[in-house]
């Protein structure tokens, strides 16, 4: 079942059973949400948008009472993956390594003069979504350009330029552990999202991906981009729910809505890191959906 707050929304039109909801940000939302989850025996609950990811985590308990697994993570953990900076500073202290990464454009010049950093660096928003205002720069002077244009509320990261990758992990919701972790390498990448990838396998990155969830509370699906360089793994971010090419370790068989069934039904997930085969490609393409607009949860939408 699935819920929107605009009715032009193509899942909706391919959903067993579809919700018109508000914005996630507007009063009520997560009341509607029960609602919905009450009158329609729901049993676990989770989101696809990285911006209700911390406002379902605040409510997870809420969902518990009722009887419905919250495919979450931790309200403390919610919050470090939507704020990158943040993400950045817990992340270190516990010993993960990450890109060098500036929350304030001084300290970064400062970094820069030092030579603790160099040019060229990757600036994106710090609450950014889909890769969004992501993007290279080269010059300094471009570097206080964008910062001070005041499209995004930026962060400044060394540019890592050995390859990147991501890798789909799935956190057994009563075992706490990571039962499944599908890595692949990033062929080629569009707005929001990879679209064409590689299989690959390598057992110091299953052992990262454990390093990097038991400094958090996960539940469930999760998508960690990463990077690669002289070897060494390093964190960029973690997007705690189904990334946007899930399907390619779905169609490599690490069945994720398998595990989920699981879980809803008490049953323990067994460990299975690295059930998949090598040098699968996944080339992902567009598809449409067909809709009347009399078919429309609101036939009355504005569409021009």
């Amino acid at each position: 079942m699935a819920t929107d707050l605009a009715a032009t929304a193509p899942a909706l039109a391919v959903a067993d059973k579809a919700f018109l909801v508000p914005r996630v940000t507007e009063p009520g939302y997560v009341e509607e949400i029960i609602r919905i989850c009450r009158e329609n025996d729901i049993k676990a609950i989770t989101t696809l948008i990285d911006p209700e990811i911390t406002i379902l985590s605040a409510n997870a308990d809420r969902f518990r009472e009722m009887g419905i697994l919250p495919l979450l993570p931790g309200e403390d953990s919610a919050k470090y993956c939507f704020d990158k900076y943040q993400l950045y500073k817990y992340a270190t202290r516990k010993g993960i390594p990450m890109p060098l990464t500036f929350h304030d454009l001084d300290e970064f010049k400062q970094a820069l003069a030092r030579g603790e950093i160099s040019l060229p660096v990757f600036m994106k928003p710090v609450n950014g979504s889909g890769s969004v205002g992501a993007h290279r720069v080269d010059a300094l002077e471009h570097v206080e350009n964008d910062w001070n244009s005041g499209d995004y509320d930026y962060i400044i990261q060394e540019y890592m330029d050995g390859g990147d990758g991501d890798a789909d992990v799935y956190v057994d919701a009563i075992s706490h552990r990571v039962v499944a972790a599908f890595s692949k390498r990033k062929i080629e990448t569009r707005i929001g999202g990879a679209s064409k990838t590689i299989s690959f396998k390598d057992p110091k990155l299953f052992e990262f991906i454990q390093q990097v969830c038991d400094c958090f509370t996960f539940n469930g699906p999760l998508d960690i981009d990463f990077f690669i360089r002289d070897g060494k793994y390093y964190l960029s971010e973690i997007n705690p729910r189904f990334g946007g090419a899930y399907l390619h370790a779905y169609g490599a068989g690490v069945n994720f809505f398998e595990m989920i069934a699981n879980n809803i039904n008490g049953i323990e997930n067994p460990i299975q890191l690295g059930n998949y085969e090598e040098d699968l490609l996944m080339l992902m393409y567009d598809d449409v959906v067909f809709a009347r607009r009399s078919d429309l949860l609101d036939p009355n939408v504005q569409v021009l």
